[in-house]
C-alpha cells in the first residue's frame, strides 16, 4: 500500500494584513451606538462604524470597533505579557505569557503595567496645555468606543491603523477593518487608504486581462480561522477552541497603464505568476471605496457620445468628466506593488521582495472541510428544527505607492 503523504499544517507565521487610513473623520447617523442591549441575552455592547474621508482618489473608507460585556457573567480579558529581548535589550511583547484580567480590573493602571503593548487600542486625539498629543490606551473595544464617542469630533484629521479581518456572509467574502490605533494627523501625513496583505497564490491566481477596465484580476487565498465552515465542525468536537484555517479566495485588482502595458506584464510575470505549488506573497495596495470619483476612460464613452465629440459638440475632456461618477457601493482593493523587507545579518542586509515559493504543495490546500457538509435526510415523521495566532510585526510601508523604484529588484 502506498504511503499517504502527510499534509503540511497551515499557519500565519510572517503574515501581515494591516491597513492605514489618513483623512477626515466623517460622522454619519450610525457612527456610534453606545451601550446597546442584545435582544437575546443580557449582553451590553458599543459599536463604532468610523468613516474616514481619504480624498477623491480613495473615497469614504470605513473601519470599526465593537465590543461589550455580559451583565450576569462578565468574561475576563485575555492578554499577554512583555519581556526584554536578549539580542536588542528592548522591551517586546511576550506572546507565550498569556493570562487573563478580570473585567472589573481592565482599567487598573497598576495591573496594566505588565501587559504587552500590542494588547492595547491606542488613541491620541487630545492635546495637553503645551500642545502635545495625549495618548490613551484601552484593553477593550468597548472602553475605546465610549471614550471616542465623547472626544472624537466630526471632521477631525486623523490617522487610523488596524488589522484586516475576512469573513463569509451570504456566500460572499467580506473585509472588515478592525482599528488598533487612532491618532491626530501630523504634517507629514498625506491622505491615503492603503493596506498590506499577505496571500497565497497558485498557478491559476492570475486571471485574464480585463481590456475594458484594464486590470488583471488576482485571486489571493487569505487564511482565516473558523470554528465552522460549510457545515463542517472545525473544532474537532471542541478540542480546537479557535478552529482551523480556511483559505478564502479574495479577488484583488492589478491596474494596467494602457500606455505601458509591458511594465504591467513584467510585474505579473515576475511577481504574481506561479509555476507550481503555492507561493506566499505580501503586497501593498490601496482601497477605493464609496464616494471615490471613478475616472472614465475613452473606452467608457458610448458610441453616440463619441459622434457628438466628432461633431465638436463636446471635447473629449468634457465627455470624460461627464462619464466619471461617484459609485457609492464600489469596494475595490487594488494591488500596487510587492512588500519589501531588509533581510540578512546586521551590516550586510539586502532589500528583498517578501515572497516565498513552494510554501505549500497543492495537496496541502485540498482540505476535506472545504467541501460542503450535507446533513443526512431525516425520516418524514421526524421533526427537528480569540483563536490564537502569532501577532503580525508592525511594519511602516511607504505611502508613496506610485513609486516604481522597487522594480529594480526584479529586472
Amino acid at each position: 500500500m502506498a504511503k499517504v503523504k502527510e499534509k503540511k499544517a497551515l499557519d500565519k507565521k510572517g503574515w501581515i494584513q494591516s491597513f492605514t487610513l489618513v483623512g477626515k473623520a466623517a460622522f454619519g447617523k450610525f457612527t456610534f451606538n453606545i451601550d446597546a442591549h442584545s435582544e437575546k441575552s443580557d449582553y451590553i455592547y458599543s459599536r463604532m462604524l468610523l468613516n474616514v474621508d481619504c480624498g477623491e482618489k480613495y473615497g469614504l473608507v470605513q473601519s470599526q470597533l465593537m465590543g461589550g460585556y455580559s451583565i450576569s457573567n462578565p468574561y475576563p480579558v485575555y492578554v499577554h505579557g512583555k519581556k526584554i529581548d536578549e539580542k536588542t535589550g528592548r522591551e517586546v511583547d511576550d506572546f507565550d505569557n498569556i493570562y487573563t484580567i478580570d473585567w472589573e480590573d481592565r482599567l487598573d493602571e497598576s495591573i496594566l503595567e505588565d501587559v504587552g503593548n500590542l494588547c492595547f487600542i491606542r488613541i491620541g486625539i487630545e492635546r495637553d496645555k503645551e500642545g502635545k498629543v495625549v495618548e490613551k490606551r484601552f484593553l477593550t473595544d468597548y472602553d475605546a468606543i465610549n471614550y471616542l464617542s465623547d472626544t472624537l469630533k466630526d471632521g477631525t484629521e486623523i490617522k487610523v491603523k488596524g488589522q484586516l479581518k475576512y469573513s463569509i456572509y451570504n456566500d460572499a467574502i467580506q473585509v472588515t477593518k478592525q482599528i488598533n490605533s487612532i491618532f491626530l494627523k501630523t504634517d507629514k501625513d498625506t491622505p491615503i487608504a492603503m493596506f498590506t496583505q499577505t496571500m497565497l497564490l497558485n498557478k491559476d491566481s492570475v486571471g485574464k486581462l480585463d481590456k475594458d477596465k484594464m486590470v488583471y484580476p488576482i485571486v489571493g487565498m487569505i487564511l482565516e480561522k473558523f470554528k465552522e465552515y460549510n457545515g463542517n465542525d472545525l473544532t474537532d468536537g471542541g478540542s480546537l477552541k479557535g478552529g482551523k484555517f480556511v483559505p478564502l479566495r479574495k479577488v484583488f485588482d492589478y491596474e494596467v497603464d494602457p500606455d505601458n502595458k509591458e511594465k504591467a506584464d513584467l510585474v505579473i510575470s515576475k511577481v504574481f505568476k506561479v509555476k507550481k505549488n503555492i507561493t506566499m506573497l505580501t503586497c501593498e495596495g490601496i482601497f477605493v471605496e464609496g464616494g471615490a470619483t471613478v475616472q472614465a476612460t475613452e473606452a467608457d464613452i458610448p458610441a453616440d457620445i463619441k459622434e457628438l465629440i466628432d461633431l465638436g459638440a463636446y471635447s473629449m475632456e468634457e465627455a470624460l468628466a461627464k462619464c466619471s461618477e461617484n459609485k457609492g457601493k464600489e469596494r475595490r482593493m487594488i494591488l500596487k506593488r510587492p512588500f519589501l523587507r531588509m533581510v540578512g545579518e546586521e551590516g550586510n542586509k539586502t532589500l528583498q521582495i517578501q515572497k516565498f515559493e513552494d510554501k505549500y504543495s497543492d495537496e496541502d490546500l485540498m482540505l476535506d472541510y472545504l467541501i460542503k457538509h450535507e446533513e443526512p435526510e431525516e425520516e418524514e415523521d421526524e421533526d427537528e428544527v480569540p483563536f490564537e495566532e502569532e501577532k503580525p510585526k508592525k511594519e511602516e510601508p511607504s505611502d508613496d505607492l506610485d513609486d516604481d523604484s522597487w522594480m529594480d529588484s526584479i529586472v
